[in-house]
């Protein structure tokens, strides 16, 4: 049928900020969607309180609110906007979430909007887990044995009748937040506990596990005609157990019967049919691996994680297409925008394979339970593309960014039998290296998949890969070299094997000119003619099938999100290829992440799906001769990379490589400061622990200790004591290896950055940003705000007179970070040679894409051409505020008091007229904390109810405090009546009880004085604007 021409406007619910369980995948899928809506004419308005997405930029809808993801926003917007329909799908779970809200407050129905794609009866019949079952049971789909529950003894007195272990799943929960596998009665009843909490609609489904069953995936479309095509079949290497999110995953499915396919093929396009989808769903199924029986295990009514992950795995655009289906266009008037010759009707085909390895936040929290269940707890993941599972599984690995040693050596140190065993049978995130770990012990296949569950097809894979990287240890011949090569491996992995150094490796491929071809993703496994800008590496083939572009500059990407390195820098490669492209240039990205827009292969004029490897971006620039290569924008990842590129004789555009390292070496970054008479804390550096010692002990503690080339503050560290500079140095020196380490003195004060621009002459300040909490806190965890309403006119020209002169003297071209404390003086803490995660936020409040103008620096233009004044830019009269999303209720034993190393995964926008707005509507979707909370009561820490600055504002404010102590029965508080948590323990975990208490029933949890002092006194109406 033809589009719906009884609609115009359309709104479209965004997903908010970025958390474990709902990430970039979002954006990806959002700004796919508004797009695909306004080419056919329609109005678009998007609601979403993320900044750091390209979802969020002008040009992507035709009117954007950055406004909070609750239902009185939304209802104030929509009522303000009057729009024909909304479109929630491509909101995650928050979007389905919402719609259903609006709809029970009869907003949807007294506005006259119409629902567009799934509809709320759909929405019920797949979220309600008791509705779900009814309509599996009516068109004779199996599903496990389970129970609905409203309470914790229903849930208990169920398993007793069908027996543990049991699977708890809350309802309307994302990434099985709240969810577990139950084993004992015990387990059973905290998990339930804390489900019931979590979900929205106080609801659990108690289900009879299934744990050791192969899981499968089908993400499949549907029109309103009911025609209905299966993109792409996805097969979790890891058993049902595991959630998905935290599976490996391989594309298409390989150890499936043709008998089993069909029969799971058939049954994910029935359960579409029945639920009357219209756009894309995923289908998550269990099948016994000893007979023929399947399970449903659940349905996703909406753009999802795996949605993204198809859609870069087949190259079908699963998001844009949905959005034609909402508005009326079937599968058969939609063109396939890859091939341009089929219909979106068409089901894609591969003829590689696609694996999937998530990436979790381990590296940082070394603490936290590393156990693998039904709860998501990776923050990200990388995508590998070969002809063999080998080889796409190898290039995932090489794409984590994880240790090295792990990455080359595939193999656990240090690893008992004993040890070995329970890494195998209770996975961790390190699972895959364990099985590495015990083929190399020679344990048996069979013993393997004893421990693990996993399929005997995948346990070969692995042994495979294994037997080759024994057989190069052996015999490093060119036979062997070259069988290693068609299977994936990298250099560093044949150098590690047969201990040579890399160059050697190099040398040999050079002298047999073993080198890769590029093969295209189309779609269609080469039965149709394309033309797809999309590529990947391998040994195998023969036939290159991509030519290089002329006149051409290669952006690396950041690579797989984690805390630190988020979906800020995918925001600023976009914008750096449009820029590059409207300068005239084609522009290439290299990037090895499927959730992210900038992997979408519309976006640049050529996109590599390789490793963020030295050998991987060599290998495409040998191919490509770029004019140049841009590193400022793919985070720490590209910017590690600068010095072998530059030892390869590649053109880095922009600042130069001494520059970069200037500010990243520690001991330079000093001398820098020192030569320019810039203030900074008293320190120096040092690379062994006795140096810090007597570093520290010249300055006297409390020190900082902070390791250089890192991300995210890692192994940052405020120390107090000689016992803690040990821990901490030798954290640093674990994390940094052979760099300094500098050891300065901690200063107290108001802690505050800029972004700058350069052209190397002239230095442009968009704006100051200052921290609510002061220094010591790791900024990415802190409440930002703009303009900086504490510092003084004098304070702000100091800091636009440092970054000036900072900016000139590391003749910097494109960007910088700059990181200051103001206490007696003004002091320098660090430079970041390269975009921040900042620079999405303030693109957004100063109206300036300060990305893209860098990368207009970057080319050679200067601050005049692109009419930019040096010099701090006059503020602008809105105030707004960046406040961090914490995924803690996702990570049991992680640490939680703010600190200087990084811990969220997120971040919110609020604007206003004044602070006190600005704040409030930022609180809300990161801190989840509501206003008004006078006579509400305040959960705080006996040191905090101790402090008078506290004391008088919980007077000020009519808050009561109730003083938590480990005597205090928390079960007995009515949580309606709670309006925060605060915690200030500098050795909290989230599993402690009074956190877990927070966590569980979705409480603001405060862990660090300042946030509770400045977020109290800005919500106080009589000192409104002030801190």
């Amino acid at each position: 049928m033809p589009k719906n021409n009884q609609i115009h406007k359309i709104v479209v619910i965004g997903s908010g900020p970025i958390a474990i369980g709902q990430a970039a995948e979002f954006d990806y899928a959002g700004s796919q969607a508004c797009l695909s809506l306004r080419e056919e004419g329609y109005e678009v308005v998007l609601i979403n309180s993320n900044p750091a997405t390209i979802m969020t930029d002008d040009g992507i809808a035709d009117k954007i609110y950055l406004k909070p993801l609750n239902l009185a926003s939304v209802t104030s917007i929509l009522k303000a906007e009057q729009p024909d329909a909304l479109l929630p799908t491509l909101g995650g779970q928050t979007g389905l979430n919402l719609a259903v809200a609006l709809n029970e407050a009869g907003v949807l129905k007294g506005n006259n909007i119409a629902l567009l794609g799934t509809s709320l009866q759909t929405i019920r019949q797949a979220e309600d887990r008791e509705a779900f079952k009814d309509l599996m049971f009516n068109i004779n789909q199996p599903v496990p044995d389970s129970l609905t529950v409203q309470k914790t003894n229903a849930a208990i007195t169920f398993a007793d009748q069908i027996g543990y272990p049991v699977i708890v799943r809350p309802a309307y929960t994302l990434g099985g937040t709240g969810g577990g596998i139950a084993k004992t009665k015990q387990e059973l009843r905290k998990i339930v506990q804390r489900g019931l909490s979590l979900s929205p609609v106080t609801e659990c489904l108690i289900e009879k596990s299934i744990a050791g069953f192969k899981e499968i995936e089908f993400e499949v479309m549907r029109d309103h005609n009911g025609d209905k095509i299966s993109v792409c079949s996805m097969e979790n290497i890891d058993p049902v157990g595991i959630h998905t999110g935290d599976s490996i995953v391989v594309a298409p499915t390989q150890t499936l019967t043709d008998q089993e396919f069909q029969r799971l093929r058939f049954a994910s396009l029935a359960i579409v049919e029945a639920l009357k989808i219209e756009g894309g769903c995923n289908v998550q199924l269990a099948q016994d691996p000893n007979s023929d029986q399947y399970y449903i295990i659940e349905v996703n009514p909406r753009v999802s994680r795996s949605s993204a992950l198809a859609s870069k795995a087949t190259g079908y655009p699963i998001a844009k297409i949905a959005a034609k289906i909402a508005v009326g266009l079937n599968l058969t008037e939609i063109t396939n925008p890859v091939t341009k010759t089929t219909m979106a009707a068409f089901e894609p085909a591969l003829d590689y394979v696609v694996v999937k390895i998530p990436r979790f936040p381990f590296d940082k929290f070394n603490t936290a339970d590393r156990t693998l269940g039904t709860q998501m707890k990776a923050t990200g993941e990388v995508m590998g593309i070969g002809l063999t599972i080998e080889e796409a599984l190898i290039k995932a690995i090489q794409s984590l960014e994880i240790n090295p040693q792990l990455q080359n050596k595939l193999v656990l140190p240090n690893q008992t039998d004993s040890n070995l065993h329970n890494q195998l049978t209770h996975p961790t995130d390190l699972h895959l290296f364990a099985i590495f770990t015990a083929l190399t012990k020679k344990w048996s296949i069979e013993s393997i998949h004893q421990a693990t569950q996993i399929n005997y097809f995948f346990l070969h894979k692995l042994a495979h890969i294994q037997s080759l990287f024994e057989q190069l240890q052996s015999q490093s011949s060119i036979e062997n070299l070259k069988l290693a090569k068609q299977f994936g491996f990298s250099d560093a992995m044949i150098a590690a094997a047969t201990s040579q150094p890399i160059t050697a490796v190099e040398n040999l491929r050079k002298l047999y000119q073993l080198n890769p071809v590029y093969k295209m993703v189309d779609t269609c496994a080469g039965e149709f003619a394309s033309t797809t800008p999309y590529f990947y590496s391998s040994y195998f083939a023969t036939e290159n099938e991509s030519s290089p572009l002329e006149n051409s500059v290669l952006v690396i990407g950041s690579g797989p999100i984690r805390i630190g390195q988020g979906v800020e820098f995918d925001y600023t490669t976009v914008h750096c290829v449009q820029a590059i492209q409207a300068a005239g240039y084609h522009a290439i990205i290299i990037n090895s992440n499927p959730e992210t827009v900038s992997t979408d292969f519309s976006i640049s004029d050529k996109l590599y799906f390789e490793p963020l490897t030295i050998e991987s971006v060599m290998n495409v620039i040998k191919l490509e001769h770029p004019f140049g290569v841009i590193v400022q924008f793919g985070g720490q990842t590209a910017i590690n990379l600068t010095h072998q590129l530059v030892d390869n004789g590649v053109n880095i555009l922009g600042t130069s490589l001494q520059s970069i390292t200037q500010t990243e070496d520690r001991h330079q970054f000093e001398t820098l400061l020192a030569k320019q008479h810039i203030n900074q804390p008293a320190g120096n550096t040092a690379t062994d622990l006795n140096t810090a010692a007597k570093i520290a002990q010249s300055i006297s503690y409390p020190v900082m200790v902070r390791p250089s080339f890192v991300l995210g503050g890692r192994a940052m560290a405020i120390v107090n004591n000689q016992t803690q500079l040990a821990k901490y140095v030798n954290q640093a020196i674990a994390v940094s290896p052979n760099q300094p380490i500098l050891i300065d003195h901690y200063v107290k004060g108001i802690e505050c950055e800029v972004d700058i621009l350069s052209d190397g002459i002239g230095v442009f300040i968009p704006g100051i940003m200052e921290h609510l909490e002061g220094s010591g806190i790791h900024s990415g965890d802190s409440i930002a705000i703009y303009p900086a309403p504490r510092l003084t006119s004098k304070q702000k020209q100091q800091i636009e007179s440092i970054a000036t002169k900072i900016g000139k003297s590391l003749k910097c071209k494109g960007m910088m970070n700059i990181q200051f404390i103001v206490s007696d003086k003004v002091y320098v803490i660090e430079v970041n040679p390269r975009a921040s995660r900042t620079v999405p936020f303030m693109s957004k409040v100063t109206h300036q894409h300060l990305a893209k103008l860098a990368t207009y620096l970057i080319l050679g233009a200067s601050l005049s051409d692109l009419k930019l004044k040096p010099g701090l830019m006059p503020e602008i009269a809105t105030v707004s505020v960046k406040a961090p999303l914490f995924s803690f209720s996702k990570l049991p034993d992680v640490p939680t008091h703010l600190s200087p190393e990084m811990k969220s995964t997120g971040e919110t926008i609020g604007q206003g007229d004044n602070l006190q707005t600005a704040l409030l509507d930022a609180l809300s979707d990161s801190y989840h904390l509501t206003i008004p909370v006078a006579n509400k009561q305040i959960i705080i820490t006996k040191d905090l109810a101790a402090d008078p600055v506290i004391i008088k504002l919980l007077q000020q404010s009519n808050l009561l405090p109730i003083i938590y102590t480990p005597e205090l029965d928390l079960s007995r508080i009515a949580t309606n009546n709670i309006a925060l948590v605060a915690n200030n323990n500098e050795f909290q975990s989230a599993s402690d009880s009074l956190n877990y208490f927070a966590l569980s029933n979705n409480l603001p949890l405060l862990t660090a004085k300042d946030t509770l002092v400045g977020i109290l006194t800005i919500l106080l109406p009589t000192t409104v604007n002030t801190i």
